[in-house]
């Protein structure tokens, strides 16, 4: 049974409850997920997962949320090569330039995303949970 970690950083609880739909999605799918939030996960951490799903909404100016997330992101990613890796979050203006950011920079970093990250503008609606599902499910 493959373990998949859903990792993510949540305000309003819109990412939140994407991730819930994600580790839903992993699990239908016969993996073990653990719902992780930011402050809770590390580099060390990485080595007990073979897949991990990122949750961030865009915050700012389109940008990772900076006082949790930012952080571990940037102390997680040298670690995740050869790790299946998805993204997902939500947004409430902009057009998802958020994301594209963090996907360049997943790019630069040697990480390899597993499947099409999932957007949700502020909550998610019923596709939006779909893909998410789907997105567990590509990780399991």
């Amino acid at each position: 049974m493959s373990k998949v970690a859903v990792v993510y950083w949540s305000q309003t609880g819109n990412t939140e409850a994407m991730a819930n739909a994600v580790a839903e999605g992993a699990t239908a799918a016969g993996a073990e997920a653990a719902l992780i939030t930011a402050s809770d996960f590390n580099a060390e951490a990485v080595a007990e997962y073979d897949a991990i799903a990122f949750g961030c909404p865009s915050m700012g100016v389109e940008v990772l949320e900076e006082a949790e997330f930012q952080p571990m992101w940037d102390a997680v990613k040298g670690s995740l090569a050869g790790k299946k890796v998805a993204l997902f979050g939500s947004y409430g203006w902009g057009d998802g330039e958020w994301m594209r950011s963090w996907e360049a920079e997943c790019a630069e970093a040697g990480i390899s995303l597993a499947t099409e990250s999932v957007l949700a503008n502020e909550a998610p609606d019923d596709e939006a949970t779909e893909k998410c599902k789907a997105l567990g499910g590509a990780l399991a």
